[in-house]
């Protein structure tokens, strides 16, 4: 059922996206490094790797400077028009080629590179593997503003692999164990009323028995 609107909302939304989407696609050629698309090595489900696609808004080779796969707020790899694309997740568009192929989910655990999947606790990446990672879910509703979460930390992978993945993966965990229709949409809700409104924490007063946050990750969420 979940495969069914997955194709019908990825489908519709290219469509009507269209319009914005090429005139980015022009932009893209005409400045930065002239790339369009960014493909990167993803884990998906039962443990099949694919390419994951974005558009371009930072160097080519992004992934072996600095902080590697993970990005900080104000990160200096981070092209002048990715900025803009970044901020308002319009960067993530081309996902719905993914959502389309069957790759993704509209909502799932938010697909990692095989670095930071493996920064999950096993039972967390047992639980990740059973699904479809998607555009948005739980995972990606709560650490939205992880670069932010991640600036001026002395040693960001660290805090990363010993804060942010272990309560991320357990937030995984509770949406495998939800999973349904019903959390399907209102987690699309959310997501949409997120995007205007990023502020806002409704999915706390929504979702009352979510893992119990870190005494660490207190003062972010």
């Amino acid at each position: 059922m979940q495969r069914f609107f997955d194709i019908i909302f990825s489908g519709l939304a290219l469509l009507i996206l269209s319009p914005l989407m090429i005139p980015i696609i022009i932009i893209l050629k005409l400045t930065g490094e002239g790339e369009i698309f960014y493909k990167q090595r993803r884990v998906g489900k039962d443990g099949k790797i694919f390419e994951l696609l974005k558009f371009a808004t930072m160097l080519k080779n992004s992934s072996n400077i600095g902080t590697q796969t993970v990005t900080i707020k104000d990160d200096p790899r981070v092209l002048p028009f990715g900025k803009f694309l970044r901020k308002t997740k319009i960067n993530e568009l081309p996902q719905l080629l993914n959502i389309l192929k069957g790759d993704m989910s509209i909502i799932g655990p938010r697909p990692q590179t095989s670095r930071c999947f493996l920064a999950f606790p096993n039972k967390s990446q047992l639980a990740i593997l059973k699904v479809k990672p998607g555009l948005s879910g739980i995972g990606s509703i709560v650490f939205r503003d992880e670069e932010s979460m991640l600036d001026n930390k002395v040693n960001r992978l660290k805090f990363y692999d010993k804060v942010i993945a272990p309560y991320k993966g357990e937030l995984e965990q509770w949406y495998v164990k939800h999973q349904s229709i019903l959390t399907y949409f209102t987690l699309i809700g959310i997501t949409a009323w997120v995007v205007i409104f990023p502020k806002s924490k409704i999915y706390k007063n929504i979702f009352s028995d979510l893992p119990k946050v870190s005494k660490e990750l207190k003062s972010y969420l």
